[in-house]
């Protein structure tokens, strides 16, 4: 029982966030290549949050049949601003993968952990107490995590490796570099709004606790925000034509593994494990973007990505170290509680009747 729950708690949620960060590196890229043939990022956004609403409906009428809390009004207000801030967050991200890549993408998710962790401290969702040695790790291990990143990003280093697979370019796919400041620009406001994103999703759950509805509602809102936007954006029926090629299978990728599955797993670790645990998970992308180029396109592997890459997981393991740590703590602390007025509540009864029989 107690490996299970471990499992559950730890080895569950890694695996996840895994999943989610390689997901959205494959739709950068699918979306990169997919945009040079013709796709709209609004039509494919469009498109996306569709699939995704219904796989999501699909999901919330086959497993939340039970009761379900009620539905107060503070927390649709809070969903609608949620889907609000994802949409202005998919605008800002897909537009800068136009004008530049997936791989300055992956760079600056770098700054997610740094603005949740800010965000966190001010809604009170982290505390800073640099006496412990929990907050000493998440805080130390943020920094260094970040700083690994940035290496792997602005250091190259010599070849240490190179790889037999073809090399694959896409001339189609150069960006001058005002381009590249521009969508360097979107990329850091799409970090500020999922850093955003992230706090106010673990409030709405912490109120209402039903993991699947509140994706589905969240995925439903950007839908209902972006068809309007769209269509009135983009007129010609032409553009909303799919053709059965790299378009179509990019749309069907980011429905249910973009919006879906990461909508879900989302909603099941930020209740479990917090916003920093989320967003710590950002910088991992640039390792799954350096060995995905190495084994697919056909880079070589340099120096500073695999230096950058060690130091970022020393610092992903000390964050995780002390978000295990403060957990175990918590807990320990309410079973202490718990102790501490169970004996509260016998030792009048325990005393009353000790007093009993010595009256008697």
């Amino acid at each position: 029982m107690g490996s299970w729950n471990n499992c559950k708690e730890n080895v569950a949620p890694f695996a996840a966030m895994a999943a989610v960060e390689s997901s959205i590196v494959a739709m950068h890229v699918f979306y990169k290549a997919a945009h040079a043939k013709g796709l709209n990022f609004l039509v494919y956004i469009t498109y996306s949050y569709i699939l995704g609403s219904l796989l999501l409906l699909l999901l919330t009428l086959i497993f939340s049949r039970n009761g379900l809390p009620p539905f107060k009004r503070p927390v649709l207000y809070r969903i609608i601003l949620l889907s609000v801030i994802g949409f202005i967050a998919r605008m800002c991200s897909y537009k800068g993968i136009e004008y530049s890549s997936p791989a300055l993408a992956s760079s600056i998710s770098t700054l997610s952990p740094a603005f949740t962790f800010v965000l966190a401290l001010l809604f009170r969702m982290e505390v800073l107490e640099l006496r412990s040695s929990t907050t000493r790790a998440k805080l130390i291990g943020t920094i260094v995590s970040v700083s690994g990143a940035l290496v792997a990003v602005l250091y190259k280093g010599p070849t240490i490796l190179s790889s037999r697979s073809p090399k694959v370019t896409f001339h189609s796919l150069q960006t001058s570099q005002t381009n590249w400041a521009i969508g360097g620009s979107l990329y850091v406001v799409d970090q500020l709004l999922n850093a955003t994103s992230y706090i106010l999703q673990a409030q709405i759950l912490k109120m209402y606790p039903a993991k699947l509805i509140v994706a589905f509602m969240y995925c439903l809102g950007v839908t209902i925000i972006t068809i309007p936007v769209s269509f009135m954006a983009e007129r010609e029926l032409s553009v909303w034509i799919l053709r059965p090629d790299i378009t179509l299978a990019t749309v069907v990728f980011s429905g249910f593994f973009g919006q879906a599955l990461i909508g879900v797993i989302y909603s099941c670790c930020l209740p479990l494990k917090g916003p920093l645990y989320v967003s710590i998970f950002k910088p991992f992308s640039i390792v799954i973007a350096t060995t995905a180029s190495f084994i697919f396109f056909g880079d070589a592997l340099r120096l500073g990505s695999v230096v950058g890459g060690i130091v970022l997981l020393l610092g992903f393991y000390a964050v995780l170290w002390g978000k295990a740590k403060e957990q175990g703590e918590s807990k320990n602390c309410g079973s202490e509680n718990l102790r501490a007025s169970t004996d509260a509540h016998t030792s009048p009864l325990l005393q009353s009747y000790i007093d009993e029989k010595y009256v008697e």
